[in-house]
Order: structure tokens, then sequence, then C-alpha cells
């Protein structure tokens, strides 16, 4: 072999190795990103830009969730990983035709084979075993100390609550348009917008309505207001009591999810399902529609606030009495210093132009 040839050789080792030290970084960044990207960017009640992660739990189940998701499933699946990538990198290094001229011939290995049907069939059955404890828990309903009923419908969620006089809430999206005209009223907003159409409207709208989301009008009440996820009227739930919710909608298939309570349950026509929570921590927690359901699916959001049992019992007789400004003023009280208060908070620092 000529010093040219060697030389070759060589270089093509170097390259091998630097594309598998390569591979190996990558991988140990992507798991580390994993392991520390709900630490760090996650947050409860609401998405954060930047997140990925789960939202941070705010009842048991959505901490049995976690546990399986972040200490269980994702170690496996990055040990899988590194394992295959480590295997290829060396498989390139070893048996390349420059380190390996001359291959073996053999096409079977008893003990091989053994091994990569039976180590799989065991890291299903450790995946599977907290699997089956987590669905069982997620539907094993505890006795109730209050049941709501959510009814889906095109775009928008109707709230009762049969043990508190059967009252109703009807639950819409507060949009861009809705607080421009809260601040200004009809006419001046007719008369501010009324020749714009289409996108100019659209981006007119978004930016003359962004301190709104910080600063809302009078109605609704000193609430802070999340835009994209904020409803005109949240429904609200005691904290640390067992809520049954009864699902059904009135005309397409929709689905009720709030990430940080675990909770995810589809709206059929026609059909009541159930899902349950407990929540834990004081605090507003949103979710949405997570079932593609039409033209304006992204504008039906949920919002439950977690309040106080005072609180709560004030809130209901707020209702009652069809007073929803002084409803949305308990509930913003009774989390005062909980909601997000400016920007920065709303972005999670991130120096976006959007409020998310």
């Amino acid at each position: 072999m000529t010093k040219t040839s060697i030389a070759a050789v060589a270089s093509a080792g170097r390259a091998n190795q630097r594309r598998a030290s390569l591979a190996l970084v990558g991988m140990a960044a992507v798991a580390l990103l994993v392991l520390s990207g709900d630490a760090v960017l996650a947050a409860a009640g609401q998405p954060t830009t930047g997140q990925m992660g789960l939202q941070d739990s705010a009842t048991g189940v959505m901490d049995s969730i976690t546990w399986f998701h972040n200490s269980w499933v994702n170690p496996v699946i990055i040990a899988i990983t590194v394992f295959v990538v480590v295997l290829l990198a060396y498989v390139l290094l070893r048996f390349n035709e420059h380190a390996n001229p001359t291959p073996s011939r053999f096409t079977h290995h008893t003990g091989l084979e053994v091994a990569w049907t039976v180590i799989p069939i065991f890291i299903l059955i450790a995946i599977a075993i907290p699997s089956f404890k987590l669905l069982f828990l997620e539907y094993s309903f505890p006795k109730p100390d209050l049941t709501i009923k959510a009814i889906g419908n095109a775009w928008f969620w109707d709230y009762e609550y049969p043990d508190n006089d059967k009252i109703k809430i009807t639950a819409n999206m507060i949009t861009d348009e809705e607080l421009l005209i809260a601040s200004l009223g009809k006419d001046a907003y007719s008369k501010k917008y009324g020749g714009l159409g289409g996108t100019d409207l659209t981006k007119a709208q978004y930016l003359d309505s962004k301190q709104l989301w910080l600063t809302p009008p009078d109605k609704y009440a000193g609430l802070r207001l999340v835009r994209q996820l904020s409803v005109d009227n949240e429904i609200a739930v005691p904290v640390n009591k067992v809520v049954h919710l009864l699902i059904t909608s009135n005309d397409v298939i929709h689905s009720w999810t709030i990430p940080s309570f675990g909770s995810k349950q589809q709206a059929v026509p026609g059909r009541i399902t159930a899902t349950w929570f407990q929540p834990t921590k004081e605090g507003v927690y949103y979710g949405q529609c997570s079932v593609l359901c039409g033209k304006n699916h992204s504008s039906m959001p949920i919002a439950v606030r977690v309040v106080s049992e005072q609180a709560f019992a004030n809130w209901v007789a707020a209702v009652k009495s069809r007073d929803m400004k002084k409803a949305r003023g308990i509930l913003s009280a009774a989390t005062a210093g909980i909601e997000p208060r400016s920007v920065a908070e709303l972005t999670a620092g991130q120096p976006v132009d959007v409020v998310q």
C-alpha cells in the first residue's frame, strides 16, 4: 500500500470518527434539552414561549402523567436512542471497508436473535405496567364534591352547575375587536375601523389592542387577560375539591382539555362522556378544544379559575343574580397576585412582539 493510500485511509477514519463524535454530541444535547426542558420552560396553567416540556401540574393525575413522561418513558427512549447511535458509530468505525476489508459471512446468531427479541418485550412490559396504573387512576372516579356539565358548540362552550341551582355560563373567546369596542364604544370603534377590511383590519386591531390585554377595560373587572386563551365568562371551582365534568356537544365532536389538570375528553353529540380533576393550586388554568372541529376551532379556549371555597360561593351567588361583572371581580380578587402582570411574564421574559 502506498503512502498516499495509507494517508487516504487514515483521513477517512478520522472523518468517520468526527461524524460519530458529532452524532454523539447531538444526542447528548437533545437528551439534556428533553430532561431539563420541563423545569426551565414549562409553566402552570398556560403555554410558555419556547416551551418544550409539559405544563406544570395542578392535580394528582397530572403529577402521575408528568412522572411517567419525564422519569420513566423519556429516559427509556433516550437510553435506546443513545445505544443505537453508539452502536451505529461503532459499526461505522469498526466495519467500514478500510478497517474491515474482509467481512465475515455468517448469517445467523442464535444468542443475538434471542436478545433482540426478548429485550424489547421486557422494555414494553416495563412501560406497560405503570401505563396501565395511570389509565386506571384517570378512569377511577372518586366521589365528587362538585359536578359540572360542559357542552361544546361551534364555537364556544356552555356550562351548567346542577349542584348549584343549575346556574349556566356561556364562555366565548375574547377577541381584539371586543376589547377595542369595550374600550372605545361601538360608535367610536365603527368610525375608526369601519373603513378597513381583511388583513389591514386584523393588523390594526391587533396593534391597537396589545396594551388592552394587560390593562383591560372596566367590563372585565381587573382580570388579567391572555390573548387567544381568555374568555368573557370563566368557570370557577373550589380548590382541593373533586370535580366531575360531564361532557357533550350540540353539533360536532369537540374536546375539553386542560393540560395542567391532565384532563382531556371528547365532546360527542348525543353522548355523555366524563372526566374528573382535583386541583390543588389556586390560579387560572387554560386549555383549548383539541379536536379539529371546524372553521373557528382555534377560537374556543377553556378557562377554569381555581379559588377558595368562600370565593366560589360568592361567585355562584353573583352568577345566580346574573351580575357577571361582579362575578369577574370576585374571581379576579380571589387570584390576585397569581395571574400574569406584564408582557414579560405573559411571554416568559422572551423579547417577542406578540402577547401569547
